[in-house]
């Protein structure tokens, strides 16, 4: 790991004011990814700008609609709040899902949703609970969000501030981990809305999250056992793209079967 600067930010303005000042800067919030690229060459900042101790990053809000929280937010406290486990229970669980005890005392959700690794949990949840990712400078809704393989719609030195979550009448969440590092071999999130809208969003098995728009629309189908589409996935050391495939089938079915239970 090269030698690199710390600053630990006390508000949004001075981080903000510290990245300005050098272009090679990086925020950490976690640092589940980052620190680990660093280490292994990927990544080489000259300055990690620490936004962690933030406090208006770190809050949980809720409104007649939505679920709101903070981009400092660490996966311990969504899992174990109790507004998102009475509003969401499937994004609570997901939380209480996401590697293990380590790094959720850790991670943080913003870092998630800015690194958007392939087989994260979070993008699964933004894309299939409308999620509005709300940075220093604007809002972007989660379908503009996610823009390919590790990549984002954040430009150089843009913060993510919170997320809003926009309340289901009722989701859930289905996960199949990868042994070693607890990142998801498939993992697809389901969210049922007014007037029999379905949103459901698949992470692990492609070059990103995505919606799977034919589970959504055989969603009331009397018969689980449909052959719903799925293109375009990965092969890997881990696992094929037709393993890959039948994972998101099953885990699928597990999540209609949890939210049929209680609707």
């Amino acid at each position: 790991m090269n030698p690199f600067k710390y600053h630990r930010a006390e508000n949004l303005q001075r981080a903000k004011d510290q990245q300005n000042l050098d272009e090679n800067a990086k925020y950490l919030g976690g640092g589940m990814t980052l620190l680990p690229a660093m280490k292994h060459g990927l990544i080489q900042p000259s300055q990690l700008i620490d936004i962690s101790a933030i406090v208006e990053l770190g809050e949980i809000q809720v409104d007649a609609v939505s679920v709101t929280i903070g981009a400092a937010t660490k996966h311990d406290r969504v899992a174990t709040s109790s507004l998102v486990q009475k509003e969401i229970p499937g994004l609570a669980y997901l939380a209480s899902q996401i590697g293990d005890a380590q790094v959720r005392v850790r991670g943080t959700l913003g870092g998630s949703l800015a690194n958007n690794d392939p087989a994260a949990d979070y993008p699964a949840a933004a894309l299939a609970l409308k999620g509005q990712i709300i940075t220093d400078r604007r809002t972007i809704e989660a379908e503009d969000f996610f823009t390919g393989f590790y990549a984002t719609a954040l430009d150089d030195g843009e913060i993510i501030r919170k997320v809003r979550f926009i309340k289901p009448v009722q989701s859930a969440y289905a996960k199949f981990k990868q042994a070693a590092s607890g990142y998801a071999l498939a993992g697809v999130f389901v969210a049922l809305y007014p007037n029999q809208e379905v949103r459901v969003a698949v992470t692990g098995v492609g070059q990103g999250v995505f919606r799977w728009l034919a589970a959504e629309k055989h969603y009331f189908d009397s018969s689980q056992a449909i052959d719903l589409p799925l293109e375009n996935l990965i092969t890997d050391l881990h696992a094929t793209s037709k393993y890959r495939a039948h994972l998101a089938k099953v885990l699928f079915n597990r999540a209609v079967t949890q939210i049929k239970q209680y609707t």
